[in-house]
């Protein structure tokens, strides 16, 4: 019984979390808290001698749960029809993500409108992007999940990323605005135009551990000397490079054509299946 009630708080403290998780594996509330009483009843009946991480453990139990049910509705090539469900009433705070601009990020990457789009992906796609970009579930717990090496869970990423971001940005204008925010922020930067920045950052903006727009504006100016405008997965942001090879990619956020907030992104193996293409002054691509 002590173990029963052990496990019936830890369902209980992260459930929330696992709603959040069904949800936006599946696209229906319904489907959802399905897929999370299955995973209830999996768990319940399972070992947890050699649990040590119960979050992580669980929410690998919900996302086995949700491939199982995209892997059966591609099977029956269903097609979904009318109109997109509501956003689910649950609190959804990804790991090393917090407070309301981070919200708003996970707004921006997979709200109700690009449902759409994650129902265009395979079931293992979807499920690699969901867990890695929005709930920051490793490539490693990825992989034991689909049956696949960490190297192919992050390329199955990779690949969703791509349809995501370019559907965020699917319209010219709104690239083209993007474009212009980006463009002008890295020129300022440059030339340590404090008031430019500041014009250009959300009061509220962020960067790293860095908060409010006047220390972002203090962290930039006079700094991304060598910092060059480029698409990022299709999506306008910044990259610095060495002989040739891109160190840093810089991403921005954009909201009422204020920047909230901007990641700066080092890991060499991230990095590696970006695509990226430079956008000079005359505004032609090169790769």
């Amino acid at each position: 019984m002590a173990e029963q009630d052990w496990l019936s708080e830890r369902f209980t403290e992260h459930q929330g979390r696992l709603q959040a998780v069904a949800y936006r594996m599946l696209g229906s509330p319904g489907e959802a808290e399905d897929a999370v009483q299955e995973a209830w009843l999996r768990v319940s009946r399972a070992d947890t001698d050699q649990v040590e991480n119960p979050a992580g453990w669980l929410t690998t139990v919900v996302a086995r749960v949700c491939l199982n049910m995209l892997q059966a509705r591609r099977a029956r090539r269903e097609e979904s029809a009318g109109a997109l469900p509501p956003e689910p009433d649950v609190n959804v705070h990804p790991i090393g993500r917090d407070g309301p601009e981070d919200e708003a990020l996970l707004s921006d990457s997979v709200g109700v409108a690009l449902m759409v789009v994650l129902d265009t992906l395979t079931p293992a796609e979807r499920l690699a992007f969901v867990l890695h970009d929005v709930f920051a579930v490793p490539f490693g717990e990825i992989g034991a999940v689909i049956d696949r090496s960490p190297a192919a869970a992050r390329q199955l990423a990779s690949r969703a990323r791509r349809r995501v971001q370019g559907a965020s940005d699917a319209s010219d204008a709104a690239r083209s605005a993007k474009r212009e925010i980006v463009a002008a922020f890295l020129a300022a930067s440059r030339n340590g135009d404090f008031a430019a920045l500041l014009e250009l950052l959300d009061p509220d903006a962020v960067v790293g551990e860095v908060r409010g727009g006047q220390a972002v504006a203090a962290f930039f100016a006079g700094r991304a000397q060598a910092a060059r405008l480029a698409l990022v997965d299709g999506v306008p942001g910044a990259v610095w490079t060495h002989r040739g090879q891109p160190k840093a990619v810089f991403t921005f956020t954009i909201d009422d054509r204020k920047i909230t907030r901007i990641t700066i992104d080092t890991d060499p193996d991230r990095l590696g299946d970006l695509d990226v293409v430079f956008l000079p002054a005359n505004g032609e691509e090169r790769r």
